[in-house]
């Protein structure tokens, strides 16, 4: 699907269903103003075309935080040694496999990486480390922020412009 293909109603269902996937086809078409199987075929189009990657569930961080614990959240800079593009993703690769990294960035200029990881604790950020940055000679710095407060969160895009 082209972006030519893509017009104010697809826009509005995209808004609307990144913000609550789970709205019924009913809903959303009323939201947007369509009838419900012209709103069921757009979004399958949408769905098809690539737009609509995946829907997922957004877990509550304080419930979990209560059964599991707060956990650790990291922010953490990388910058290799080698920045080839072997290197570069070599390190990459690594990093997307470890569940504990949520995010995982190549930036330009600066470090060469940023990642987000979530650990339940020091030990087990301190295994990640060792995994990520220290069993690759080619890591060549590493700096860590710890988020004491998480003053906003959000998956949404702003694909239609809000006050």
């Amino acid at each position: 699907m082209e972006l030519k293909e893509i017009d104010f109603i697809d826009l509005q269902l995209l808004d609307a269903l990144q913000r609550d996937a789970s709205i019924s086809n009913v809903a959303l078409a009323e939201r947007v103003n369509v009838s419900p199987p012209t709103c069921l075929r757009r979004v399958k189009r949408l769905t098809e075309g690539g737009w609509i990657e995946r829907q997922v569930a957004v877990l509550s961080t304080d419930k979990l935080a209560a059964s599991l614990g707060h956990g650790l959240s990291a922010l953490v800079e990388v910058s290799l040694d080698r920045q080839g593009s072997e290197h570069l993703d070599a390190f990459e690769a690594r990093a997307v496999a470890l569940d504990a990294v949520q995010q995982c960035w190549r930036v330009s200029p600066g470090p060469d990486f940023v990642l987000v990881v979530q650990a339940r604790d020091m030990p087990h950020y301190l295994a990640i480390s060792q995994t990520l940055f220290t069993q690759d000679a080619n890591v060549r710095n590493v700096k860590a922020f710890f988020a004491t407060k998480r003053a906003k969160f959000t998956t949404a895009w702003p694909v239609l412009a809000r006050g």
